[in-house]
């Protein structure tokens, strides 16, 4: 997908870490581009292929469907990738998603490159925060200012909620955002008016 002009869109918005269906139509409401699966075993959002096959049968055709693989097999991410069915696979660590848009997610270290980001051949990239060896969901963020000008989709996460998304849009410019645990409850259960204002917030900011 080609990066649009700066001047003229507003950013994708992506809410992740869905285990309930209420919490998926709260983001539909409020006018998300994207809800996230996380079908890592190990995450406190992890959900089954089955539930959130469920959960997205009840979602408007335009609502992107987004499961994050980590290190996963690419037969096992076809194949679950067809169940839900999903339209991107975000992938962590190995694992190929044949089929399906990809975006591939990247930990934001001192080993960051843009040119490594650049010559990637997701669709995007999106850069979470480093902590420890935990795989997104920490609610910290990043020095966004890193991924300011990098010629690449570059989707920001790590610690995003209402009160500094437009910041982290101003800083990094970037082609989407993505939020979890800190529009949360609990791990997987989301604050539905917590949903409301990122997404406001998000969408105001016109790049």
């Amino acid at each position: 997908m080609t990066v649009q002009p700066i001047e003229s869109r507003s950013v994708i918005v992506k809410i992740c870490g869905i285990t309930r269906a209420a919490d998926a139509l709260a983001a539909v409401e409020a006018g998300a581009t994207a809800i996230g699966f996380n079908f890592y075993p190990a995450s406190p959002r992890y959900i089954a292929p089955e539930a959130a096959a469920e959960i997205a049968a009840r979602l408007p055709a335009h609502i992107w469907k987004a499961g994050i693989f980590v290190d996963e097999t690419s037969d096992a991410i076809e194949r679950v990738g067809r169940r839900v069915p999903l339209d991107i696979v975000q992938l962590y660590g190995a694992g190929a998603g044949a089929g399906f848009r990809v975006w591939r997610a990247r930990r934001m270290d001192a080993d960051f490159s843009p040119g490594a980001i650049e010559r990637d051949t997701a669709e995007a990239v999106l850069l979470d925060t480093l902590c420890g060896s935990r795989l997104g969901g920490t609610g910290q963020t990043f020095d966004w200012s890193r991924a300011r000008g990098v010629r690449k989709n570059i989707v920001i996460a790590g610690g995003l909620d209402a009160s500094n998304v437009r910041d982290a849009i101003r800083t990094a410019r970037p082609w989407g955002v993505d939020a979890s645990s800190r529009l949360e409850v609990s791990p997987g259960v989301k604050d539905r008016e917590k949903i409301r204002q990122f997404v406001a917030a998000a969408l105001a900011e016109v790049l």
